[in-house]
Formats: C-alpha cells, structure tokens, sequence
C-alpha cells in the first residue's frame, strides 16, 4: 500500500482524475486529489490555460505543498500532464518521495534525483506539449542522474488519452497504462 498524491491536469479536478483515484484506491493505495485551482473545472485545454494564468503557478504550488503537508515524507508523487510538473517540481523539496508517477507529460529535474529514484512515464506518441527530442533529452539526464526510469509511448493516441470524458481518450492505450501504473506502485522498494 502506498500514499499516493495525485495531481490534475490544466483542466482542473475533473471527474477523470477522481476515477483514477479510485483505481488506485481499490488496489489498495491511500489517494489525495487536490484542488490545485480552487474553483470548477474547465471543459477546454484554452480555458484551463487561462484559469491556470488567472490563479498563477506559484498559486499551484503552494496548493500542493499544502495538500502533502500532512503525507509520509515518501508518498509517491504523481500527476496528469500539468499535475505531473507539479509533481516534478515538487520532488526537490521530497527527496523521500517513494517514486514520481507522471502521466501525459514529464516532469522532475535530473539534478535532485537520487540514485535508484523509481520514474514512470506515459506519454502519447508524439505528444504536442513534450516533443519527441524533449523526451528523448529528458530520459537520458534522468537515466544519467540514476533515476530507475520506465518510459511508456503510446503511438497515435492524444495527449489526455487516459480521460474518458475527451475527444483524445483511447480506450486501449489505457487499458494497457493503468495496469502498468498499478504494477508501478505495488513494486517492494
């Protein structure tokens, strides 16, 4: 069993991400979800966006740091495209984290990894927010820094491809994604 912080994409908390959650939590886990906007989410990437700019990222991350607060130092980070540079940028200030969990984009700087830090990612192929040759750079310093990395592509599905409520979801990438996550996070470290 793992605690596990689960952070939303641009859109906000969407019913999306409360559904993973609960397939996190029948596996066994301890889920938080935080409300990193604070208001409803969005029904289009623009308008996140925008509600991202109205709120600010610095807004975000101090939400999130308010939302771990009260976790075990290694609680596994994890988040959905912008949820995981939430995550990402949060690890410098988690060293115990248990892993970084990152779904439909990157996130973590390969100077704060440890040696052996657990790193899974699934990523659309190509993805419009990660270019390949991002991806490709980003692997190499995480893998360099000894970062116990899996990287999972998921050639011609969107960005989002987990999301059932979107136009980019693809039942079948994530019928192969989630059991890899489930696997990710029931592993003995």
């Amino acid at each position: 069993m793992r605690h596990v912080v689960l952070f939303h994409s641009v859109y906000g908390l969407r019913p999306a991400v409360r559904a993973a959650a609960d397939r996190l939590r029948a596996a066994g886990h301890r889920v938080v979800t935080p409300d990193l906007y604070g208001v409803p989410a969005t029904d289009t990437v623009e308008e996140g966006f925008g509600l991202l700019d109205k709120v600010g990222h610095e807004v975000v991350l101090d939400r999130a740091r308010t939302a771990l607060r009260d976790l075990p130092p290694d609680t596994v980070l994890a988040g959905f495209s912008m949820g995981a540079g939430v995550a990402g940028a949060l690890f410098a200030e988690r060293q115990d984290a248990a892993g970084l969990l990152l779904l439909h984009g990157t996130g973590g700087a390969p100077d704060e990894v440890r040696p052996g830090l657990p790193v899974q990612l699934h990523l659309a192929d190509p993805d419009p927010y990660d270019t390949p040759d991002e991806v490709d750079e980003w692997q190499r310093a995480m893998t360099d820094a000894g970062a116990d990395l899996a990287v999972f592509r998921y050639p011609g599905t969107g960005h989002l491809f987990t999301d059932p409520d979107l136009d980019e979801y693809a039942p079948d990438a994530a019928d192969v994604a989630w059991p890899r996550v489930l696997a990710f996070l029931a592993a003995d470290r």
